[in-house]
């Protein structure tokens, strides 16, 4: 047993010193001091990552398909009334949301931005006294009102009964209506008058798009939209403006649902429109983006970069409407963030390559001042020391 004792005692790694052969320094206690100082502050950094959860990021290529996109928005016109302004939404599947209606509220503001009504943007119409009939006459109590279309009808049976219906049976033909005060009921709606009491004032729109997850855009332009020759224009002759002010403030804009530490760089953008007309344009690509949380609950949203440009544009010129137009892209290429907590094993680890580290380093600094200090005392002791 003593020889097996004597074995171990052997293999011995530390040594002891006994204590009449230690030689206590001041350099030594500073440097002790130091050392646990920084110790502790690592100890306590450590700690710190390992009670909270840490965010890994990754790079996939996206491979989803037959989804829909999310768009949320907030946009303040300070000088376009809400009666003028509509939302138009497309993509390259040739799919289009023309005059969009459903989701969306709108509240006029006056000069100052405070809020004068606040209203679902729906179709209607208010109730008209005696309006005119298709067949030219005025509605009689024991009649339906049936009212016309003014050559616009898709079938023979097709009534349009409030301005609305006239101006989207007219979209559906691509055409424009120069003279509201000419339709009966937009004359009867006060149509025009309507334009003319908001004059001044502007509109802030905000609500969602779901739309196809491909590529497309979505604009912000006054008058109701319709196709021309294949082109996609905005009937303007009925608002009798020669020029729109499309100044704007982007309150926000997402892709998606909101994950921690998302960043979208367009909320909060101002922008004021100098020249008489303009169409002001954003270029997004858009980065799909899964984040998983601690707890293994998983949002499906989206990132996004943008660059802007802004041109001026001549009215009665198809190609280029006055307006504020999103064109969005899809990143082929999907963002993964996890959550996860680092594992005890590791977290001691750490604390062990902090304490061993900061430990001989701190050895090595003290015995350098400790043979630098006895080197010098001993040229002065022989008079070698300048």
């Amino acid at each position: 047993m003593e020889n097996v004792m004597s074995k171990l005692r052997n293999l011995d790694a530390y040594p002891k010193i006994n204590e009449d052969f230690y030689s206590r320094t001041l350099s030594g206690g500073v440097i002790t001091l130091a050392s646990s100082i920084v110790m502790l502050l690592l100890f306590l950094s450590e700690l710190r990552l390992y009670l909270h959860a840490v965010t890994e990021s990754k790079l996939v290529v996206d491979t989803s398909r037959g989804e829909t996109l999310r768009i949320n928005f907030d946009v303040t016109f300070a000088a376009l009334p809400c009666s003028i302004l509509s939302l138009d939404a497309m993509d390259i599947s040739g799919e289009q949301h023309l005059d969009v209606k459903h989701d969306i509220i709108k509240k006029r503001l006056d000069s100052h931005g405070n809020v004068i009504e606040s209203r679902p943007d729906v179709i209607g119409a208010p109730k008209i006294d005696k309006p005119l009939q298709r067949h030219g006459g005025r509605l009689e109590h024991n009649e339906t009102y049936c009212g016309s279309c003014y050559g616009a009808e898709a079938a023979d049976e097709d009534c349009c009964n409030s301005c609305e219906d006239v101006r989207e049976a007219y979209r559906k033909k691509g055409w424009a209506i120069s003279n509201p005060d000419l339709i009966d009921q937009c004359k009867r709606e006060g149509f025009l008058q309507r334009i003319k009491d908001e004059e001044g004032e502007g509109c802030n729109m905000y609500g969602f798009l779901e739309v196809n997850k491909v590529a497309g855009n979505f604009h912000f332009a006054p008058g109701k939209s319709f196709q021309q020759s294949n082109v996609h224009v905005h009937d303007l002759l009925a608002f009798q403006k020669d020029s729109f002010n499309i100044s704007h403030t982007i309150n926000r804009l997402s892709f998606g649902d909101y994950f921690p530490g998302v960043l979208n760089p367009l909320d909060g953008v101002h922008w004021t429109q100098d020249n008489p007309s303009g169409m002001y344009q954003y270029f997004i690509k858009v980065v799909p983006t899964v984040y998983t949380d601690v707890s293994g609950h998983t949002i499906q949203s989206n990132q996004f970069s943008v660059t802007e440009h802004y041109r001026g544009t001549e009215m009665g010129n198809l190609q280029f409407l006055p307006g504020v137009f999103f064109f969005y892209d899809l990143s082929p290429i999907k963002v993964t963030f996890t959550e996860e907590h680092i594992s005890f094993l590791h977290f001691l680890t750490n604390v062990c390559a902090i304490v061993g580290g900061v430990f001989t380093v701190s050895g090595i600094l003290d015995s350098f001042i400790y043979h630098g200090q006895k080197a010098i005392k001993k040229k002065m002791e022989i008079g070698k020391f300048s």
